[in-house]
């Protein structure tokens, strides 16, 4: 007599849950362009939304805790002057989001933390190197104001957000459109799809495909007959992989093991309406408190609604197996060391005592000047009187100067600060 042997997991018992009616976000009128990309993101402050715009391309930033029917005056952020059809928060900056548009731009966006009075139409900056539609965007996982962009040209091009240079361009290795770019864990290498049905491991600093002869596949799971694109979010501190299909109404996951069969399927999450795209909370923003492994954002035609995966625990300590230490948003590199040719993986905190997001932080961005890296032109002129030296007693005055300019700086930047506070406190009373 044969006995079935049951397999051991921790996450055999994953179940999801659809947040209640009022933690949902009401009145949204959510993009109705026919693109695949998931249409929303979301950090541990912010909900993204790309948005139905009349004029341009827009998306709407609501505060993760402002749940409940969105007030149809809210502002946007609005600047692109046709759809927009991605849109990434910086993981190392939750106040820094990037949009990709039909006009061939990408923009950098500074959000406060208060609500603005007006729609936000300044971006920090913008980067314009595509010649056709910019779809795809994706932040480097570990390195500073790095940032990807694919556009309809075949063209991935890489970024130093913080100076807005091109930092490399992959312009001859997809003969096609380009469906999707995924970074692996530290950023060294890329995974790319493209309409060729051809699946690339890329080097970009090499600029060398490094592999895409998979032969046969680790495993093979026959999903449905829907024609919509599947939307992959990999959770690697649990191994799981949540597979959402656009147009489909359910959330399938499996789990990655090293042994054979590689790939279990574990459940299926399943809701009566359609998925318009979805949003995947990083795992700094969970309520571990509750055993929550994964946070999703289904959008639906007029609202976005939460939905909970949590695994089954009767105690109220911190579950150390469920929670091991994961990527925070510290850069582990700058940019110029990133493509020098260092590696590094992501700076690791703990979610023991729960996740505290930073203090606001502010982008900037440097414009480097291009005669800087040019040779004076002409013979070199003889120092004059002005050329000299300065004596100790003009520098010490120069000094004190700076040092006024500075305090000064920094008085009016607290004086903002209250300022802001102030609006955010008088808008919150008024809501």
């Amino acid at each position: 007599m044969s006995r079935r042997v049951v397999r051991q997991s921790k996450f055999r018992h994953v179940f999801g849950q659809a947040a209640k009616a009022d933690q949902a976000y009401e009145d949204i009128r959510v993009s109705k362009v026919t693109w695949d990309s998931s249409f929303c993101a979301v950090n541990p402050k912010f909900l993204a939304v790309i948005v139905e715009a009349g004029g341009g391309g827009a998306f709407i930033v609501l505060p993760l805790a402002k749940t409940g029917r969105v007030d149809k005056n809210h502002p946007l952020v609005t600047g692109h002057t046709a759809p927009v059809l991605d849109i990434d928060w910086c993981p190392h900056n939750d106040n820094v989001i990037a949009s990709a548009s039909d006009d061939t731009t990408v923009m950098v966006w500074q959000i406060p933390d208060y609500t603005p009075m007006r729609n936000i139409t300044e971006p920090i900056i913008t980067l314009e190197g595509h010649s056709k539609r910019v779809g795809i965007l994706s932040w480097h996982p570990t390195a500073r104001n790095v940032l990807l962009s694919a556009g309809g040209d075949n063209v991935i091009i890489i970024w130093n957000v913080g100076t807005g240079e091109v930092l490399l361009s992959l312009d001859d290795m997809h003969p096609d459109i380009i469906h999707s770019v995924c970074w692996n864990r530290n950023g060294s290498l890329l995974a790319t799809t493209c309409k060729d049905k051809t699946l690339r491991i890329v080097d970009p600093r090499k600029g060398q495909v490094v592999a895409n002869n998979f032969e046969e596949p680790v495993a093979l799971q026959e999903m449905d007959t829907s024609n919509g694109v599947l939307l992959p979010f990999y959770d690697p501190d649990s191994s799981i992989i949540y597979l959402c299909g656009k147009g489909d109404s359910s959330i399938r996951y499996f789990e990655i093991t090293d042994e054979a069969p590689f790939v279990h399927y574990l459940n299926t999450f399943s809701s009566k309406e359609p998925q318009r795209g979805m949003g995947f909370m990083p795992k700094r923003g969970l309520d571990v408190s509750k055993c929550e492994i994964a946070r999703f954002y289904k959008l639906h035609e007029r609202k976005c609604e939460p939905i909970i995966m949590t695994v089954p625990r009767k105690s109220d300590l911190f579950q150390d197996d469920l929670y091991p230490d994961t990527p925070g948003p510290e850069p582990a590199l700058e940019a110029d060391e990133w493509l020098s040719g260092q590696d590094a993986d992501p700076v690791l905190i703990s979610l023991r005592d729960g996740y505290v997001p930073p203090k606001h932080r502010e982008l900037r961005v440097t414009k480097r000047n291009i005669l800087d890296a040019r040779p004076p032109s002409g013979p070199r002129r003889s120092q004059s009187a002005s050329d000299a030296p300065l004596s100790q007693h003009t520098l010490e005055a120069l000094l004190q100067e700076i040092k006024a300019l500075r305090e000064q700086v920094q008085s009016q930047e607290q004086r903002i600060t209250a300022l802001e506070n102030m609006l955010c406190e008088l808008v919150d009373g008024t809501d």
